[in-house]
């Protein structure tokens, strides 16, 4: 007898499933609920569209129920809510939100795709009508329509990734914009330092950050304006106010229905996308799933997983056995002018786990620098001690950042090591890339770590309490100094070390630095051959400043050090 599935929710997860579903059986029964009117969106591209980017509405529909559920065979219904799951009787009550009434659908097998709801934190004054969340068409709508009507201030709750897409679009619209975040950083899943380079290109476009605070009221000023007060005591009236402190997941219907969710009411679910009944699979945002790199649970709500956990549940419904490795949480923002790009693990997770690590960082251009328009890209790599197999990277830039970030990936995913990655073969010509791609040159500073060819100190190491336990050698030409640099050293240009390395105190130990690591691993291994023992700065005086950013140990800088040679 054929099978009959029941699928709720639709996007990334449910309409993936239903279409994987139907092209491996053509004869089984497929019922999609959809509480809303839309059922294959691409909400991802939601900010682009109240930005102006993304000019015509109907692009963002990828499916509509008609299309999809013709091209498919599918049942679809739109504006039903799911309500009750019967796990004995394996049906589920829906409700017409149209009509308000409420049936049982039998299922064998059923499939939970209900994403996650934008947070609305319990605060007062947030019902006020531009108070507004971003989740589908309808509230992009809402926003747009305010930004349409005259709306000239804004306040973006919450720095990750739909905040700054949101801030970005409202600023394009011309938008005073302003952003508060109760962390110290912008886009929370990078570590500090790689966050810094956004809030200096935040800051140049126009966006006052608030970092470090958080909403603790709003206040209606009649209709069209809402007055915000923070904690700090900062006060401020804005015509719009975009919340995006994050996601939870929507699993009510699961939690009635007794499934096992996790503390933060994730759905538990299996390699399989099965949940704790083996009828029911779950799969999307509302989902708890294995961390791909070092295993352990994770929740990270991205379109990619989800897309092929829904394939993977259909695979199983229909008998394939398919399994989903996990996810490592490859993703990528555009702030401004700059990209922000990360894979797998980030340093503070590993230090969370005990994890054994090195990290390096390279700044090099995204293609050579004879061949005009090169980019500087800041990379950060994080491997482990032992082995030297690559747990993570985050890249920082404003060109080339994609094609970086997904070699990564794919090294992240393979369990490649440092060593491997001197050997990865890329596409090099003059406007793409470099003989030794910037992929090739974090192998080399990676593998020269483990192979003992260099001796680091990092920056969170030479704070201003700790500096007068070092000798710090800064080996930039002497025009370069302007830009800052860390006090007390001194000044050896690389070139006249050879004749000048005996200035060099050794009474404590020695700290080279340049502007990027690099010129003071060359001092380095001059020095190292001479009997001088010493450490080179690595990523040099431009991950200090922002590893330091706002703190006594760069205040004096008039800006972040300019890339040299």
């Amino acid at each position: 007898m054929p099978k009959k599935i029941v699928i709720v929710g639709g996007v990334a997860g449910g309409a993936t499933a239903a279409a994987r579903l139907r092209r491996l059986d053509e004869d089984c029964t497929i019922i999609l609920l959809e509480r809303g009117p839309d059922i294959s969106f691409a909400n991802c591209g939601l900010p682009y569209h109240i930005g102006g980017e993304i000019t015509r509405r109907k692009k963002l529909i990828l499916q509509t129920p008609n299309s999809l559920g013709r091209r498919f065979a599918l049942d679809i219904r739109t504006r039903h809510e799911a309500i009750a799951i019967d796990r004995a009787a394996k049906t589920i009550r829906a409700r017409d939100l149209e009509s308000g009434r409420e049936y049982d659908e039998p299922y064998d097998s059923l499939i939970l795709s209900p994403g996650a709801e934008p947070i609305r934190p319990p605060l007062p004054g947030v019902d006020h009508a531009r108070v507004r969340t971003l989740r589908n068409l309808g509230d992009m709508d809402q926003i747009k329509q305010l930004v349409d009507d005259g709306a000239q201030t804004a306040l973006v709750v919450g720095g990750g990734f739909i905040g700054l897409e949101l801030a970005e679009s409202l600023r394009h619209r011309g938008l005073d914009v302003t952003l508060v975040e109760l962390l110290p950083q912008v886009m929370p899943p990078l570590d500090s330092e790689m966050a810094a380079p956004l809030h200096i290109e935040l800051e140049r476009a126009g966006v006052k950050l608030l970092l470090g605070d958080a909403v603790t009221e709003f206040d209606g000023q009649g209709e069209q304006h809402v007055a915000v007060t923070l904690r700090s005591g900062t006060t401020l009236t804005v015509d719009l106010v975009a919340l995006a402190v994050g996601v939870r997941p929507e699993s009510n219907l699961a939690r009635d229905a007794g499934l096992e969710l996790n503390q933060r009411g994730a759905i538990i679910v299996d390699d399989r996308m099965r949940t704790s009944d083996p009828s029911i699979y779950a799969v999307g945002d509302a989902v708890e799933v294995a961390d791909a790199v070092l295993g352990g649970p994770v929740m990270i709500p991205l379109a990619g997983p989800a897309n092929r956990q829904a394939r993977i549940a259909a695979d199983n419904i229909c008998g394939r056995s398919s399994r989903y490795r996990g996810t490592q949480g490859t993703s990528i923002l555009r702030v401004f002018n700059q990209t922000a790009a990360l894979t797998g693990l980030s340093e503070k997770t590993l230090k969370q786990r005990g994890t054994a690590y090195h990290k390096v960082y390279i700044q090099t251009k995204h293609h050579v620098g004879y061949f005009p328009g090169g980019r500087q890209l800041l990379i950060k790599l994080l491997f482990a001690k032992e082995t030297g197999r690559v747990l993570g990277a985050q890249i920082v830039g404003p060109e080339g950042v994609d094609k970086r970030i997904d070699v990564l990936a794919l090294a992240v995913q393979t369990g490649m090591t440092v060593g491997q990655l001197e050997q990865v073969e890329l596409a090099y010509a003059p406007p793409f890339g470099a003989a030794k791609d910037p992929i090739n040159i974090a192998g080399f500073v990676a593998t020269n770590l483990l192979r003992g060819d260099i001796e680091c100190v990092y920056a969170e190491e030479l704070d201003a309490a700790a500096r007068a336990d070092w000798t710090i050698v800064d080996l930039r030409q002497a025009s370069e100094l302007t830009s800052g640099g860390i006090p007390g050293a001194i000044s050896i240009p690389l070139p006249e070390l050879r004749e000048r390395w005996g200035e060099i105190p050794r009474d404590k130990p020695i700290a080279l630095c340049c502007t990027t690591g690099q010129r003071s691993y060359y001092a380095y291994r001059t020095l190292k051959q001479k009997g001088v023992a010493c450490k080179n700065l690595m990523g040099g005086l431009t991950v200090f400043y922002y590893t330091h950013a706002g703190g006594p140990e760069v205040a004096s800088w008039p800006a972040p050090p300019k890339c040299g040679a």
